[in-house]
């Protein structure tokens, strides 16, 4: 039943959160003074930062972040330590500290970080969010529910996000077989009119290399000799008996190769310093950086920045269709370049020779090598890698046509897996915004019903109020100051 005025649920008072809580700093703590393996739970604005030998505040209590994350909301059941870029909540006989814990929650006071000229949640600005308080004992049947009904939502999520996890796990498992072999076998079965022995692969290689060479020459010929001399293809040593006893066994007629046997790899161009210069950009050629291709699907279709004519001189252009690898910050994600554009020399650039591999079974290599890849990154706080890297990746190498196969292959079962992925996502996002809702229910009466039997929280407000003035407990600097 809920009362006529303002809509309050009967026995619901409206107040706001300084007439309520008490929000207290947090302290300090120095770091040889913070132990790994202490007793109690150190609080930060996001959640557990470590441990200590000592308390701070006796628990149950909440913690909220002051600074950081303003706003979020963690509850410890346990003594603990909250920093000094919290705040935090004491127990209350009068209010049901874990039903403060979900009001807190529902609330959303990051929101309030955006309206102060300092970053940061002003306790002031907090105490004077509107709350409607609902009598003790129907706190207590509030909480019931919300657990409840976030115990089986939180058994869905976990479900969710473990699929995900198989799913990727999956992904891998079919990029590792398609090239091992695996995946194609049947095919290789079905169609032995089609293989190839390795030899003749071996051959083929060496020799699209040398006619990619020879046309270069060619090439530069005709333009008068205007640019550098083409260099001659780096001789790179057949892998030894041991070299290749570490790699995985390959069926019959299958070779392994290095990258840059299969085609051209160059890093991208930005020679000029500094980089930023502004007579670099606002021209007419797409430039895209690292963090681009990472964000992108595939192929890059949509950019920011511009190269001038200027920027242009001291870069270079790659066609559309290239197969872009970053080679620092983010390892080895790839990208198809969707336009002809300049990138950076943190980007390499692949082309195949049309004759020997599509740059979409590199691609897909790439991906199942990845981890490997990024192992020869040194461990430092910029992982990267250089372009010898990658032009001594070696590839295990088939036949055009079981190429063509595994990518088909690879496409169709990816397309599924990212359609299954997509919907666990939206089911998330969905079980976030169930989440919401609930918490919204709770504290506007409708997910409980009220009980004509519990005492009135007009009385318990009173009671808080009162308890407040005898303790001379004077902490209402909350409307007109008090630091943040």
């Amino acid at each position: 039943m809920r009362s006529d005025e303002n809509d309050i649920p009967s026995g619901w008072v409206a107040t706001c959160l300084g007439d309520l809580y008490r929000f207290e700093y947090g302290k300090s703590l120095i770091k040889k003074s913070s132990l790994e393996s202490g007793g109690y739970y150190v609080y930060g604005s996001s959640g557990i930062v470590g441990m200590h030998d000592k308390f701070l505040v006796q628990g149950p209590v909440i913690i909220v972040g002051r600074k950081g994350a303003a706003g979020s909301v963690s509850y410890s059941s346990d003594s603990c330590w909250p920093i000094d870029t919290t705040y935090y909540i004491r127990d209350n006989k009068n209010l049901y500290l874990k039903f403060s814990y979900f009001l807190l929650r529902s609330l959303n006071l990051g929101k309030l970080e955006a309206s102060t000229a300092i970053p940061g949640l002003n306790r002031g600005h907090a105490y004077d969010e509107p709350v409607t308080l609902p009598p003790l004992s129907e706190q207590h049947r509030i909480v019931a529910k919300i657990e409840e009904l976030f115990s089986e939502l939180d058994k869905g999520i976990e479900n969710l996000r473990t699929t995900q996890a198989q799913l990727k796990v999956y992904r891998q498992a079919l990029l590792k077989h398609a090239f091992e072999g695996k995946l194609t076998a049947q095919w290789r079965k079905e169609n032995q009119d089609k293989l190839e022995p390795a030899e003749v692969l071996l051959k083929r290689i060496q020799q699209e290399r040398e006619q990619r060479y020879q046309q270069q020459l060619a090439d530069w010929e005709t333009n008068g000799k205007q640019s550098s001399k083409p260099k001659a293809p780096k001789l790179l040593p057949p892998l030894t008996a041991e070299e290749l006893a570490e790699l995985p066994e390959l069926p019959e007629g299958w070779v392994y190769s290095y990258l840059a046997d299969l085609g051209d790899l160059g890093r991208g161009k930005s020679k000029h310093r500094p980089r930023n210069d502004p007579s670099l950009f606002g021209g007419n050629y797409p430039f895209i950086q690292t963090g681009e291709i990472k964000a992108a699907k595939r192929i890059i279709r949509q950019y920011t920045q511009t190269y001038s004519d200027f920027g242009l001189l001291q870069s270079k252009l790659w066609p559309t269709g290239t197969l872009c690898i970053t080679i620092a910050a983010n390892i080895a994600e790839t990208v198809f370049l969707g336009f002809d554009g300049c990138f950076p020399d943190s980007v390499v650039g692949f082309s195949g020779f049309r004759n020997l591999v599509a740059p979409e079974y590199v691609d897909f290599f790439i991906q199942a090598a990845r981890t490997r890849i990024e192992a020869y990154a040194p461990a430092t706080a910029q992982k990267n890698i250089n372009l010898e890297t990658l032009e001594n990746l070696v590839v295990p190498y088939c036949c055009s046509d079981e190429q063509k196969k595994i990518m088909e292959v690879l496409e169709e079962r990816f397309s599924e897996i990212d359609q299954l992925y997509q919907s666990i996502t939206t089911s998330l996002e969905q079980a976030e915004i169930l989440r919401q809702s609930i918490l919204k229910k709770a504290f506007s009466g409708q997910l409980v019903p009220q009980d004509p039997n519990d005492e009135p929280a007009s009385e318990l407000l009173a009671r808080i109020q009162a308890e407040r003035v005898d303790s001379q407990d004077n902490w209402v600097v909350r409307r007109k100051g008090g630091r943040s």
